[in-house]
């Protein structure tokens, strides 16, 4: 890139919009694919919810009677008919058309499967990721480091339409004869790998496929971040100047890089069990070993799991910082426990698999790792509490927002330290208190993630959202939140399983029924509450008030760039004279001093 990178960078349509290299544009892209997604699975977690609520109930659910003709509409009990042997068989359930019976659809046992499976999928790989790793990495990186873009642009432009393809193959899965993936979001073999255990098949293929292409997708980008991070940071940006965000994108990268390829290999010997005959995790005829699938899931999952929860960690770390005027508390050390998390996170993996017959001296090893693990995300906890003590804080909507996730975070996290202990894990196994705990951990991001939309929408969009209706967003979305997910520690210390269909079929749950509809109810009105966001990202986009450069009067080399952004990010390559936290320095005239502005106290590092 020749001269200032400043000049005018006039293309058409498609190489400014869709194909464009430019990061900023792909963030955006990734950003839309995220809201998206976010959506359909929203929508899917309110059937699954809805069937909880009206347990096999026909006549509940009248828009399923739009969905292709598949054996969606069957209902199935186990206990119903001795000669199915636990194994849906459609062509029994034909009327004498021929054709399955529709009438009064509802959810049935098998679109149930099907809504909590592409459920979490499509939340975890399809909208956090894409939102939290895709938007907010492609976009902030190079304008938090002072770069003209990634190192790679085209690579970058090919990981967003990638993960695109991989999208629609995955969605496309509703649409083929026997329906979407029905084997849950873990794909856990037999249940996954032998079609005839669900009436899946093409949909679990796909399923397969899309997971792999989307792997590839983020190995594209890891890549990306990896190389723009090490090489391309502005004079000056030494390592402990970098954005606390900029920290957790970098060291997410890396356990994408690394962990992924496991998936991916596990996912193509799931697709040869299923396609080719091949045994590696079905022990009937083959000898494979159904077990050696959780291994090599859990060992990407929980690494996955910071790959979504680092992000936000970082994020939030900057907003506190900014709406509370103040360095953020322990700089160094936060850096570290997300360096310390990232490692200790490959030695977990087994406490998923506490109750699979595991030897106890590795359960032991398992819960001790799981422990310590808590101990950087206690650190990185308490020095959030010390950034907001004693600040001069603005309680804007991304503030608010933050200040929630930190709350989930602990909730989720004190949750988590009684789940280590094997003993108390072996009771509360596949129940309702899992789901619990994985909502407020990994469900909890999506308040850093409207933190971050609502933080970065002036500088994405160069408009400012509308704060009354951010408020509301947060209110609402907040108290129905809690309403929503605490309960379900509730269920599972009462023995209610995960992934049931029918709650009604266990007498001994019938004392917790309640607790289901209030659960249902407070679910719906969570997605009622996100209503105000979607209506607020949509007008904002073409009627929010015009942003000027730095709304929030913040210190990191982003705010210091051109709004509405310029090809090549900066008219001039900025020089960093101090970290991004220098908030109410004593001496100076305004409490915020930007990265790349001259004079004040210059330091070696944060």
């Amino acid at each position: 890139m020749s001269g200032d990178g400043s000049h005018a960078h006039s293309q058409g349509f498609l190489r400014t919009y869709l194909f464009s290299l430019d990061h900023k544009m792909i963030g955006r892209q990734f950003l839309f694919l995220g809201v998206i997604m976010l959506i359909l699975g929203g929508l899917l977690a309110m059937g699954v919810r809805w069937e909880l609520m009206h347990p096999a109930e026909k006549g509940t659910l009248e828009v399923l009677r739009i969905l292709p003709e598949t054996d969606y509409g069957v209902n199935y009990y186990p206990d119903e008919d001795e000669n199915h042997n636990g194994i849906l068989d459609p062509e029994e359930d034909m009327n004498k058309n021929g054709k399955l019976d529709r009438e009064g659809a509802y959810i049935s046992s098998k679109l149930y499967n099907s809504l909590f499976t592409m459920h979490a999928t499509i939340m975890i790989f399809f909208a956090a990721m894409p939102i939290l790793v895709g938007c907010f990495g492609n976009f902030l990186i190079p304008l938090m480091i002072g770069a003209r873009d990634m190192a790679f642009p085209v690579l970058n432009m090919l990981s967003f339409w990638v993960t695109a393809v991989s999208g629609v193959l995955m969605v496309s899965a509703f649409a083929v004869a026997g329906g979407a993936a029905a084997g849950g979001w873990t794909g856990y073999p037999p249940l996954s790998a032998v079609a005839s255990f669900t009436g899946v098949e093409w949909g679990q293929h796909l399923w397969c496929m899309s997971l792999i292409v989307t792997g590839i997708a983020s190995l594209m980008g890891s890549i990306n971040y990896i190389t723009t991070v090490i090489n391309m940071r502005a004079p000056g940006m030494h390592w402990f100047r970098m954005p606390l965000t900029v920290w957790s994108l970098f060291i997410t990268a890396i356990l994408l890089l690394l962990a992924l390829p496991v998936l991916t290999s596990a996912l193509g010997m799931l697709l040869f069990d299923r396609m080719a005959g091949t045994h590696f995790f079905t022990a009937a005829g083959g000898g494979g070993g159904p077990l050696l699938w959780q291994h090599l899931f859990w060992f990407f999952g929980h690494p996955e799991v910071y790959v979504l929860v680092l992000p936000a960690m970082g994020m939030v770390s900057d907003i506190l910082a900014t709406f509370c005027r103040k360095p953020i508390f322990g700089y160094r050390a936060m850096a570290y426990a997300m360096i310390a998390i990232a490692f200790l996170g490959w030695i977990v993996w087994g406490h998923h698999m506490f109750v699979s017959g595991m030897s106890p001296y590795l359960g032991t090893s398992f819960m001790l790792s799981t422990m310590v693990i808590a101990v950087p995300s206690a650190i990185k906890t308490f020095n959030w509490l010390g950034t907001i003590w004693g600040g001069s804080i603005r309680f804007t909507v991304p503030l608010l927002f933050a200040v929630g996730f930190v709350a989930n975070f602990l909730i989720g996290g004190l949750s988590g330290i009684f789940m280590a202990s094997t003993p108390f894990d072996i009771y509360i196994h596949d129940t309702y208190f899992i789901v619990a705990h994985f909502h407020y951990v990994v469900a909890g991001i999506i308040f850093a993630i409207f933190a971050g939309v609502y933080y970065w929408f002036p500088k994405m969009f160069a408009r400012r959202t509308n704060a009354f209706l951010g408020y509301v967003h947060f209110i609402g979305t907040f108290l129905f939140f809690h309403c929503t997910f605490f309960p379900m520690h509730i269920l599972g210390i009462a023995g209610h399983p995960r992934r049931i269909y029918d709650p009604e079929y266990y007498g001994y749950l019938d004392p917790v029924k309640g607790v289901n509809e209030w659960i249902t109810i407070c679910a719906f009105l969570l997605g009622a509450f996100q209503i105000p966001f979607f209506l607020n990202f949509a007008w904002s986009l073409f009627k929010g008030p015009k942003a000027e450069r730095n709304p929030w009067q913040a210190n990191s080399l982003e705010w210091s760039s051109p709004t509405p952004g310029i090809h090549g990010n900066f008219k001039e390559l900025p020089t960093v004279h101090r970290g991004p936290y220098e908030f109410s320095v004593p001496g100076m005239t305004e409490d915020f001093l930007p990265q790349d502005q001259a004079g004040g106290p210059a330091t070696p590092d944060h």
